[in-house]
């Protein structure tokens, strides 16, 4: 049952932020002319990965009997890992970075070079990282994001395997994250209103976003041969989620806005925050009521044998 719910969630996440990006693409969210834009994606993602590590992920941690600084340690760790994931060009989807003169970098738009940042936002709010249209790079692209994919999925398996609970609001994370990382990379792969690529270039996406699931199921079965280091793996995912919302995706809030914009900012971060909390609390409900029915059909049924008796 796990196994199932993992791969499930594990596609979901990883197509499914794949297909809500061109969809949104196609609705023209994310352009600067948008009510609803890049900004506030991120915003949402922001939230909803610092509420998963911080109110999920890490109290689940250190519910156990394990040492609280071997706890901090491993999240130490594993944003320091992160961080050299990161200088290697795999987490952040090996994408071709610091290409672009300093003029171009941080959000202004170039059409020459369809900018996209190592970030997760989409390329028509304009970044940093300038990416030329050939098939080394779209391979380059692709494999970084299958890496990261992979990796998604053996954090959300650990979320699983910790708790039901944990592993949807894991899910929803990522899917969060990943949407405005694939809307820029599907301008990469495909370019801007070249309709002959977009097809490709979702076809693409998706089989990378697939990949999610492959982890999934590694994690599965690495978290289950090492059941007692369960723990550690929640302080690694916990780093891992803390690290793409600070390092990436804050860093991209911190613009000159008016006021109205900076509410609007902090307003999608605290959606962020009550959406994986209400998930949480419904998935926790769900949970709890499906077992206290199992619980009482067992009852019934003992009862049933004993007056038979």
């Amino acid at each position: 049952m796990t196994l199932i719910a993992i791969v499930l969630a594990t596609l979901a996440a990883g197509l499914g932020s794949v297909w809500i990006a061109a969809a949104l693409m196609r609705s023209g969210i994310g352009r600067e002319d948008s009510r609803f834009g890049a900004q506030h994606l991120l915003s949402l993602a922001a939230g909803a990965l610092l509420a998963t590590a911080f109110v999920h992920l890490l109290p689940e941690a250190f519910e156990s009997q394990i040492n609280p600084k071997a706890l901090f340690v491993t999240l130490l760790l594993g944003l320091v890992f992160f961080f050299l994931l990161d200088k290697a060009e795999l987490w952040h989807h090996g994408h071709e970075h610091r290409h672009a003169p300093p003029q171009e970098r941080g959000h202004s738009h170039d059409d020459a070079h369809h900018g996209h940042a190592h970030d997760h936002a989409p390329a028509s709010q304009g970044h940093g990282h300038a990416h030329h249209h050939n098939t080394a790079g779209g391979w380059s692209l692709l494999t970084g994001d299958s890496v990261h994919c992979f990796g998604d999925g053996i954090l959300i398996a650990s979320a699983f395997m910790a708790d039901m609970r944990l592993g949807i609001v894991a899910a929803i994370s990522v899917l969060a994250h990943e949407v405005p990382h694939h809307m820029g990379d599907l301008v990469v792969l495909a370019g801007n209103d070249n309709r002959s690529q977009r097809g490709v270039a979702l076809l693409k996406l998706s089989l990378a976003g697939a990949v999610t699931a492959l982890g999934g199921v590694v994690g599965y079965f690495l978290v289950s041969s090492l059941d007692g280091f369960l723990p550690y793996f929640l302080a690694i995912a916990s780093s891992s989620f803390i690290y793409v919302a600070l390092a990436d995706l804050i860093p991209q809030l911190q613009r000159q806005l008016t006021a109205r914009q900076t509410v609007q900012q902090i307003a999608w971060l605290a959606v962020g925050m009550v959406v994986v909390s209400a998930v949480s609390t419904w998935a926790h409900g769900a949970h709890g009521h499906a077992g206290h029915d199992h619980g009482e059909q067992h009852e019934s049924h003992g009862d049933h044998d004993g007056h038979g008796h």
